[in-house]
C-alpha cells in the first residue's frame, strides 16, 4: 500500500512539474514569501542583522507579516512561536503535534487521531484555542483532552503562538491554563508595478510516513491581481494502523495497560488509523493603503476515525469498537483591518463568524448483536472588535497605550443518539442525545488593557473584562435530565510590571485573575470518558483563576527565559465517584460502567503551580540550539467520601489528573548556505506517579502510573533553490516504546517522514 502511494506521489510531481513547464519563458515576478517586518516582535540589534543574511533562522523566525489586534499575544507573558519554518523542518503529523517542542506544552492523544494540549497543567474546556483571532472553544468542550485543535490542518498553517497561564481578560472564558493562537498563511497582494497582471504561485506539498502508512498531498495557490489576493489550496490524507516501539509497563508494578491492544506483531496498534480532507480559500481586497477585507473559509472533515481506548475498551470483547465515523468543521468568516484611522484607533480589527463542529459516532457491539450511535452539532455565531490607540508620548520618557475590544459567540447544539438491535431490526431514537438538543449557551464580553513605559526601563500594564455568559436548555423527565437556565456577569483583571523592558536582562511579574464558566458539556451531557461513565450536574458555579507568576529573560549571546508560577483555582469543576444507584434514569451506559462520575464544584482550592525554562543560543555561524524543560505540580481536594473506618487510609488532597510530569526537549540544528539543513531532537518525560482517583480507573494509564522515554529523531532538509524544499525525519531511532501520559496509543515507533514542496518552475 505503502510502494503504491510513493508511485502516486512520484506521478503527481511529474504532472505537476510538467503542465508548468510551458510558463518558464514568463517574466521574473516577485516571490510570494515577500514579508514585512513586525517590529512589534523583534527584540534585539542581532534580528535586525538576520533580516539581511541569505539564511533564515529555522528555530527563531522574525519575519511575519504585521499582525492585526486580537491576532496576536501580550509580549509580557510567558509566550513562544512555532514558526512556518519550524512546521517545515520538524514536519508535525497534526497541529498539536506542531507544540510538542514548547515549553509548558504537553500533547495528549486519545487516539492517532486526535491530540490534546496541556498547558501548564489543564487541557480542554481550560485551555482556550484561537484561529486568526475566533474562538474555537465553544460550550461542548469537554473537562479532559478533547479532539478539536486536531482538526486545524497543519498545512495552512502560519506560525502558532502559545501562552502560559490566565487570559480571560482579552480573551474571556476557558483561558484558565492558557490561549493557542494559530495564525494562517494569508494571501499574498501583488507588489509588482504591473498591476494589471496576474500573478499565479501554485505549490503541491506531498507527505508520508512509514509507521502508519500514511499518504497524503495538497494542492494550493497564490493568486493576486491589482488590488485583490486569494489563498487556498484542498489536500486528501489516508493513515494505517499505527506501529509503536512496543508495549509500555506500568511504573513498579510492571504490568501492560488494556489500551491499546496490538495485532499479533506487538507493534500495530489497533483502533488508530483514519482518512481526512481538507479544504481553504482566503480572499483579500486592499481597500486602501491602510486598510483591507478579508473573506475566508476552512473546512475539515475526517473519516472512520477510531477512538483508541474504546476500540475496544478495557473489559470489553475484541471486536467492540467506537468509532467517529465523522469528525467535521467548517468555519467561515470576513474580517476587516485597518490602521491609522486616529488616536484612538490606530489599529482595527472587526470579524463576523460562523462556524459548525459536527460529529457521528458508532458504537457497535456485535456480540450483542447491536449498535449505538449519535450525532452532535454546535453551530456558532460570533462577532468581535477589537482596536488599540497610537502611542501615546507625555514626554521623551513617558509613553502610553491601550487595547480594548467587545465580542460576543452564541451556540445552539443538535443532539441526538440511537439504539439499534440488529438481529430484529429494531432502531430507536433515546429521549436525549449525548447534550439536551435545543440547548443554547451564550458568551461575550467587553474589555480593555492599558500599558505605561516609562523610560524604556518600567513597563506596567493592566486591564479588565466584563463578560455576559448564559446558558439554556430544556429539561428531559424520561431521562431526569433538568432544565438548565442560568446567567453570570463576571468581571475579571490582571495586571503587570516589566522592569528593563529593552535590556539584556529583563524581570517580569504578572497577576491575572481569570475565570470559566460552566458550559453545556458540565450542565447537560452524559458520555463514557477514560474513567468511566461521567454525567452532568446542572447545578454548578463558575471556576475562578488567581495566576501569578515570575519571568526572568535574558539575550545576547544566547537567549534564556526562566518562569515560575502558581494557580489557585477555586470552586474547580471536579469528577465526584458515584455509586450504581446514583446514577440517572434511563442511562443504562452508567449502570454498566465499571467507574461512574458526576461533576461537583471542589470545596477547596485548587492549586498547579510549576517551573519552565527555555534556552536559544547559536553555537556558531551555522550552528544553533534550543532546549525546553517543565516541572507541573497540580493538586486538590479529595471529593470521595471518607472511609467509614476512620482508621482506614484517607487523604484530604490527592493529585490532578493526569498532570503531566517533568519533561523537556533538545534541538540541534546546522545549516548551510547550500540550503542543506540537518538536525537531532530529544523528546524526554520522567516518570508520573502522582495519580488522581480517575486516573486509577482509567486503563489508558498504566498502574502504578506511566513510565519515563527519551526518544530521538534525526532531521534532514535540503532547499536548492525557490522550487523544491525535501525534509526528512528519521523518527524514533532507537525504536524506544513510549507514551505521554494520559494517552491511549503509545508513540511511533523506528520510521521514516517525508515531506516534499514543490513550486512551479517560475518562480525565481
Amino acid at each position: 500500500m505503502l510502494i503504491g502511494r510513493i508511485q502516486l506521489s512520484i506521478l503527481l510531481v511529474i504532472i505537476f512539474k510538467s503542465s508548468f513547464a510551458a510558463a518558464s519563458d514568463t517574466e521574473s515576478i516577485a516571490d510570494t514569501d515577500t514579508v514585512i517586518i513586525d517590529t512589534d516582535n523583534i527584540d534585539t540589534d542581532n534580528d535586525l542583522a538576520d533580516l539581511n543574511s541569505d539564511n533564515y533562522e529555522e528555530f527563531e523566525t522574525v519575519v511575519e507579516s504585521q499582525s492585526p489586534p486580537g491576532t496576536y499575544l501580550e509580549n509580557n507573558r510567558a509566550v513562544t512561536k512555532v514558526s512556518k519554518e519550524q512546521i517545515d523542518f520538524r514536519q508535525p503529523r497534526s497541529a498539536p503535534d506542531a507544540l510538542r517542542f514548547e515549553p509548558g506544552a504537553f500533547v495528549q492523544q486519545s487516539a492517532h487521531s486526535q491530540g490534546s494540549v496541556y498547558t501548564r497543567g489543564l487541557t480542554g474546556q481550560q485551555t482556550l484555542l484561537l484561529f486568526d483571532g475566533i474562538r474555537l472553544n465553544n460550550s461542548t468542550y469537554r473537562q479532559g483532552p478533547n479532539q478539536y485543535f486536531f482538526t486545524l490542518d497543519s498545512g495552512t498553517i502560519d506560525s502558532i503562538y502559545i501562552m502560559r497561564g490566565g487570559g480571560s481578560t482579552s480573551w474571556g472564558s476557558d483561558a484558565l491554563g492558557g490561549v493557542i493562537l494559530t495564525k494562517p498563511i494569508e494571501p499574498v497582494l501583488n507588489t509588482d508595478f504591473a498591476f494589471n497582471k496576474f500573478k499565479v504561485t501554485p505549490k503541491l506539498i506531498i507527505k508520508m510516513a512509514s509507521q502508519d502508512h500514511s499518504g497524503g498531498f495538497r494542492l494550493e495557490s497564490n493568486i493576486a491581481y491589482k488590488k485583490l489576493a486569494f489563498y487556498g489550496g484542498a489536500g486528501l490524507r489516508t493513515a494505517d494502523e499505527l506501529k509503536s516501539g512496543g508495549t509500555i509497563y506500568g511504573v513498579d508494578s510492571g504490568k501492560e495497560p488494556l489500551v491499546p491492544r496490538f495485532e499479533k506483531d506487538g507493534k500495530t496498534q489497533k483502533g488508530t488509523g483514519f482518512d481526512e480532507f481538507t479544504a481553504d480559500g482566503a480572499l483579500v481586497y486592499r481597500l486602501s493603503d491602510n486598510s483591507n477585507i478579508k473573506l475566508a473559509a476552512y473546512t475539515y472533515r475526517q473519516f472512520n476515525a477510531p477512538r483508541t481506548d474504546r476500540c475496544p475498551s478495557a473489559y470489553a470483547p475484541y471486536n467492540e469498537c467506537f468509532t467517529y465515523d465523522q469528525q467535521f468543521r467548517d468555519l467561515v468568516y470576513t474580517a476587516f483591518t485597518g490602521e491609522k484611522f486616529n488616536s484612538v484607533a490606530d489599529e482595527l480589527r472587526i470579524t463576523l463568524s460562523w462556524q459548525r463542529q459536527h460529529e457521528e459516532f458508532t458504537l457497535d457491539k456485535p456480540l450483542a448483536l447491536a449498535f449505538d450511535n449519535g450525532i452532535n452539532s454546535v453551530n456558532t455565531a460570533g462577532t468581535s472588535l477589537k482596536g488599540s490607540t497610537r502611542d501615546l508620548w507625555l514626554s521623551s520618557y513617558f509613553m502610553v497605550d491601550m487595547d480594548y475590544g467587545i465580542d460576543t459567540y452564541f451556540d445552539v447544539i443538535d443532539s441526538h443518539s440511537y439504539i439499534t438491535l440488529t438481529d430484529i431490526g429494531y432502531h430507536k431514537e433515546l429521549s436525549r442525545g449525548q447534550y439536551l438538543d435545543g440547548s443554547t449557551y451564550l458568551y461575550g464580553g467587553l474589555f480593555l488593557n492599558g500599558t505605561v513605559d516609562i523610560a524604556k526601563w518600567i513597563r506596567l500594564s493592566a486591564g479588565g473584562r466584563f463578560s455576559w455568559i448564559g446558558a439554556n436548555a430544556d429539561g428531559d423527565p424520561e431521562s431526569g435530565s433538568s432544565p438548565v437556565n442560568r446567567t453570570w456577569t463576571p468581571f475579571v483583571y490582571n495586571a503587570s510590571l516589566t522592569v528593563a523592558t529593552d535590556k539584556p536582562v529583563s524581570l517580569v511579574v504578572n497577576y491575572d485573575k481569570s475565570f470559566r464558566a460552566p458550559n453545556l458539556d458540565d450542565l447537560t451531557s452524559r458520555q463514557q470518558t477514560g474513567p468511566g461513565f461521567q454525567f452532568e450536574n446542572a447545578g454548578l458555579k463558575p471556576e475562578n483563576a488567581d495566576t501569578y507568576e515570575a519571568g526572568l529573560k535574558f539575550s545576547g549571546i544566547f537567549n534564556l527565559e526562566l518562569w515560575g508560577f502558581i494557580t489557585k483555582i477555586s470552586d474547580a469543576i471536579v469528577r465526584s465517584p458515584r455509586e450504581a444507584d446514583e446514577c440517572p434514569p434511563d442511562t443504562p451506559s452508567c449502570n454498566a460502567s465499571w467507574n461512574r462520575f458526576q461533576l461537583e464544584n471542589a470545596d477547596d482550592l485548587t492549586i498547579v503551580k510549576g517551573v519552565e525554562a527555555f534556552l536559544f543560543t547559536d553555537i556558531s555561524e551555522n550552528i544553533s540550539s534550543r532546549a525546553t524543560v517543565s516541572w507541573t505540580y497540580g493538586e486538590g481536594p479529595n471529593t470521595a467520601d471518607p472511609p467509614s473506618d476512620p482508621s482506614a487510609a484517607f487523604n484530604e488532597r490527592i493529585p490532578l489528573s493526569r498532570v503531566p510530569p517533568l519533561n523537556g526537549t533538545v534541538e540541534l540544528l546546522w545549516k548551510n548556505k547550500t540550503g542543506l539543513s540537518a538536525g537531532t531532537a530529544l523528546r524526554w518525560a520522567a516518570p508520573q506517579t502522582r495519580l488522581a482517583l480517575s486516573d486509577i480507573s482509567d486503563e489508558r494509564i498504566p498502574k502504578g502510573g506511566t513510565p519515563w522515554f527519551a526518544v530521538m529523531d534525526l532531521r534532514l532538509s535540503y532547499r536548492p533553490n525557490k522550487n523544491i524544499l525535501t525534509s526528512l525525519t528519521f523518527e524514533n531511532i532507537f525504536d524506544t516504546a513510549y507514551r505521554y501520559h494520559g494517552s491511549s496509543v503509545n508513540g511511533p515507533g523506528r520510521g521514516l517522514m517525508l515531506t516534499m514542496s514543490i513550486d512551479p518552475v517560475w518562480q525565481k
